[in-house]
Order: C-alpha cells, then sequence, then structure tokens
C-alpha cells in the first residue's frame, strides 16, 4: 500500500510518559524511551517533556538509534494573548524543530481549554467561541500558517478534546475560514472517534489538507463510562478511552485506503495516551507496528 520512501512511522513518547500526568509513567526515562520505540520498529518520534531541551543532544540520541522528529506540539492562545506575542512563541520552536530536522508543527488552541482540567466534565463544559473569536483565531492561523511556509514547515492543526475545535462542525468551520497553503489538518483518528465524530467522514472532506496523521484507537465502552460518569478529558484517559490501533473500535482499513489513494505523504503517528502501569509501553507499541504492518503494508 504505502511506499516507505514517502510514508514514514512513528509514535509519540506520551505512551512512556505523559505530559499533562507525568506522574504516569514518572519512572520511564528518555533513553528507555526512545530506545523501546526503535526496538519496536519505528524510525520517528515527537517531543515529550523529558526530551534533552538542546537541539545537539536530542539529535544525536536520536541518530543513534536510526530515528528523527517527525513533529511537536505548540499552544496557540490566539483569542486570549496578543498575537506577537504567539507568534514570538511558535518561531522559537520553529527554530528548534529546523534544528533537528522536522519539518512539520501541530498547533492546537489552548485558549480556553478544559484538557488539562482533571475535575471538570470534557463534555459539558467545552468553551464555544463567538464569531469575533472564531475571526481573530482564523486570522492568527493563517499567519502563523504562512511563517510556518517561509521557513519550510507545515501547521498542522490538531483538533482536540475539550478545546475549541473538537467537533466536525468546528473543524468544517477552521478549514473553511483558514488558507489551504498555509493551514493543514493533523488528523487524528481518536479524538474524531471519541468526540462522536466519523473520521473517515471527515478523513474523505480533508485527505488533500492532510499534513499529519495520529493513529490512536479508542475503547468505546471507556467513552461510554465519560458520558454517564461526567468524567474529564484526564480521567478518561487514566481509565484508558485511548489505546493503540487494532486494540480498538476504529476501523483503520479505509482510513489507510483513503491516505493511499491520494498520495499522502509524511508521518504516520501513533499517539495512543494510556497508563503506563496498565498498559506496558513497549508491548502496545509492538503490537500496533504490527498492526500497521498486516493493515498499512509498511
Amino acid at each position: 500500500m504505502f511506499s516507505k520512501e514517502t510514508v514514514k512511522l512513528g509514535i509519540a513518547p506520551i505512551a512512556w510518559t505523559n505530559d499533562d500526568m507525568p506522574e504516569l509513567g514518572a519512572e520511564n526515562t528518555f533513553q528507555q524511551c526512545v530506545s523501546e520505540m526503535a526496538l519496536a520498529g519505528f524510525t520517528g518520534s515527537e517531543i515529550g517533556n523529558k526530551y534533552p531541551s538542546d537541539a545537539a543532544e536530542l539529535k544525536k540520541a536520536l541518530d543513534l538509534r536510526g530515528m528523527r522528529i517527525a513533529s511537536r506540539w505548540f499552544s496557540s492562545f490566539l483569542i486570549t494573548k496578543p498575537y506577537e506575542e504567539v507568534e514570538a512563541d511558535f518561531i522559537r520552536e520553529l527554530d528548534f524543530l529546523a534544528a533537528v530536522g522536522c519539518n512539520r508543527i501541530n498547533v492546537s488552541e489552548q485558549s480556553h481549554s478544559i484538557q488539562g482540567q482533571p475535575e471538570t466534565p470534557v463534555f459539558e463544559k467545552k468553551y464555544v467561541m463567538n464569531d469575533d473569536e472564531w475571526k481573530t483565531f482564523c486570522e492568527g492561523m493563517n499567519k502563523l500558517g504562512k511563517v510556518a511556509l517561509d521557513r519550510g514547515f507545515k501547521l498542522c492543526f490538531h483538533h482536540h478534546m475539550g478545546t475549541v475545535v473538537q467537533t466536525e462542525a468546528e473543524v468544517d468551520r477552521m478549514m473553511e475560514n483558514t488558507d489551504p497553503r498555509y493551514v493543514f489538518l493533523c488528523f487524528d483518528t481518536g479524538h474524531f472517534t471519541f468526540a462522536g465524530e466519523d473520521p473517515v467522514k471527515v478523513l474523505k472532506k480533508y485527505v488533500d489538507r492532510v499534513g499529519h496523521v495520529h493513529l490512536k484507537d479508542v475503547r468505546p465502552d471507556v467513552v461510554k463510562k465519560v458520558h454517564e460518569n461526567h468524567w474529564s478529558f484526564l480521567k478518561a484517559v487514566r481509565e484508558g478511552a485511548f489505546t493503540v490501533p487494532g486494540d480498538g473500535c476504529v476501523d483503520f482499513t479505509p482510513v489507510f485506503e483513503i491516505l493511499d489513494k491520494a498520495g499522502y505523504e509524511g508521518w504516520l503517528l501513533v499517539e495512543a495516551e494510556q497508563d503506563p502501569a496498565k498498559a506496558n509501553p513497549l508491548e502496545y507499541a509492538i503490537k500496533a507496528r504490527k498492526y500497521i504492518a498486516e493493515k498499512a503494508g509498511i
């Protein structure tokens, strides 16, 4: 199916140590994390909270293992901070990523986000932007996207549970009001499924603007409990709402087929945050790698 020359496989360190809940996997070191990623058969990684902040040190550690940085999360605050402040932070991130040979950056609007609030019900307290905020947000994304493009990067917007862009309708509005030259989609199977959306339907609409892919599976029985018990996003993660591809309810076959038919080039990146005390990161990484080899042919 996919060509190994144009589509690469990576995995996120959030399965080893959780960025939002660093007590999950606190015992797992950076060296262990990237070594186990390579051992499981992955060649790319995103950046976690234990990764070296020195670009040369990080690149050396990855080069030793035949790996590279695929992308990195960037929190934007376009509707609650001055644009100039957000752009300055954004440029600093681009500088670091360029130094480690990366050309993708995942941007998530974190103004009014509840994703990191451990007691706030994720399905009941999500902030909804008004028309003025939507205008500010989309104009800001276009500006950041142009900055990224001028540096040889793709800005890939990460829709996310608990944020101002969570639903299909919100993704639609963002995509309709941003420039396809500057703003791409970080397509995440797990977050669309968790939100009650059909990831295949969304992918068919926007496959030509997908710049980065997060492969995440979902345990529907846990999501059901999230609704019933008014859980927060973090509580859902602790309880195992997410898992690796092939271990939940998401059908990845049409996802891979749509991307392949469209000639997608870039990263397929497993991002399945779980409690590593319950889901051994290496074991689940190997499970994901075998599943992707079987279903995607790489």
